[in-house]
């Protein structure tokens, strides 16, 4: 066993907060079970880079169950809890991250888990990935596959297999029906509120709230907007998803119009430099910024701390920059993800569905190897619906929910 690690001392704590999400997370229990009797990653090394708390210790616990030796890493150095890492060492798994990591200590952490040479990758936004292929390139032939966790990671992926540049199948576990309906909507509409709410310690209702993107994760941060009392601006580039907003209730404008109007700005794209320079100088006084989406890329912080004429700190997790023309801005957690940065991220029971897509993905990987045809161009694998179907089913048994089933007469009806 090999760690670097804040304290390992710090594992009573952590071990209490596994314990709590892994009784509210069935789905997952189920596939612990299962993988305990039947080990289908025995003898297999799996290098593992997603947000280092509660819920995906868990997750590494039940791979760890299935035989796999568990080599992990955070995918941000704010989201990282310091007992939860201390915990998994302490029962036997290998970590190497720690909360507040440098860029050098975070790059180092993932090369920890790359050099092991893993034969399988289990990533949230393509660090992992990128980082094989650019710098170990003679690991390649020795990955299995991978999964990857969110948008922002899949967009990257699909732009490498468009290029041919992927060497090896990666699952999209983010488009899968029981990750993008339930996790980005549900999940990231509750658990980046209460992010905002416990650090801010301030009423939403009758504030203007400015949410920029309206994908599946934006429509969950502003729908619970909607429900908390804010009056909600959506600002969108795509105008099918910028219709279905009006539709939905909101008011849709651009950035540079918005700015001037919000008290709140949540950025949920993916992409970068979404509030920019002349949007910070249009802003009211005491306007609070932050980020949903998956880097610390949406909002510019660097145009902030360059147009500032002072910065200090205004509360835990929130930094406050003094501008020119005299209005105050403030940023929650450095920009990065507000839900986990500044939060606990997405309730147990939401990432007991994202994270059994992710066991079962790995799973379809190891028993699938010999039939991935490893074209250029054709790396990128879409999740198959009988995963997607079997976690739904599960859920809904540990619901108490039954539904209908097609009698032959309408399988014959609508398949022939």
């Amino acid at each position: 066993m090999a760690y670097e690690i804040r304290n390992i001392e710090l594992w009573p704590d952590g071990d209490l907060k596994i314990e709590w999400v892994r009784s509210h997370m069935p789905v997952l229990r189920a596939l612990e079970s299962d993988f305990a009797t039947n080990k289908p990653f025995a003898g297999l090394r799996i290098a593992l880079s997603i947000h280092l708390e509660a819920k995906t210790a868990y997750l590494c616990k039940v791979l760890a169950a299935g035989g796999a030796q568990m080599y992990v890493t955070g995918s941000n150095p704010l989201s990282t809890q310091d007992d939860i890492a201390a915990s998994l060492v302490h029962d036997g798994l290998n970590v190497f991250a720690w909360y507040g990591a440098t860029a050098d200590e975070y790059e180092h952490h993932c090369r920890q888990v790359v050099e092991v040479a893993p034969h399988i990758i289990i990533d949230d936004g393509g660090d992992l990935v990128s980082l094989i292929h650019n710098s170990y390139p003679e690991l390649l032939d020795n990955v299995i596959g991978g999964c990857e966790e969110t948008t922002t990671g899949i967009l990257r992926l699909l732009a490498m297999d468009q290029n041919h540049q992927l060497r090896f199948p990666m699952m999209l576990v983010n488009d899968a029906d029981c990750k993008h309906l339930f996790d980005n909507r549900y999940g990231t509409g509750q658990s980046v509120w209460n992010g905002i709410n416990r650090t801010t310690n301030l009423i939403v209702a009758g504030k203007t709230v400015v949410v920029a993107g309206y994908g599946w994760c934006g429509k969950g941060v502003a729908m619970r907007a909607k429900g908390l009392g804010a009056k909600v601006v959506v600002t969108e580039i795509n105008p099918i998803k910028a219709m279905e907003a009006v539709m939905d209730g909101f008011e849709v404008t651009t950035m540079n119009d918005a700015a001037a109007k919000g008290d709140m700005f949540i950025t949920v794209t993916g992409c970068n430099e979404v509030i920019t320079e002349p949007d910070f100088l249009r802003m009211k006084d005491g306007a609070i910024c932050c980020n949903a989406g998956h880097f610390d890329v949406e909002v510019d912080v660097a145009a902030l701390r360059r147009m500032a004429v002072a910065e200090m700190p205004a509360r835990h997790n929130i930094t406050a920059f003094k501008l020119k023309n005299g209005h105050t801005i403030y940023l929650l957690a450095e920009g990065r993800l507000v839900n986990l940065a500044a939060g606990d991220g997405h309730p147990a029971e939401i990432m007991d569905l994202s994270f059994a897509i992710q066991a079962m993905s790995a799973k379809y990987l190891v028993e699938h190897r010999d039939e991935f045809p490893r074209q250029p161009g054709q790396m990128t694998i879409d999740i198959p619906p009988e995963i997607d179907q079997l976690v739904a089913r599960l859920k809904l048994s540990d619901w108490g929910i039954q539904i209908d089933k097609l009698t032959p007469v309408q399988q014959q009806y609508l398949y022939g």
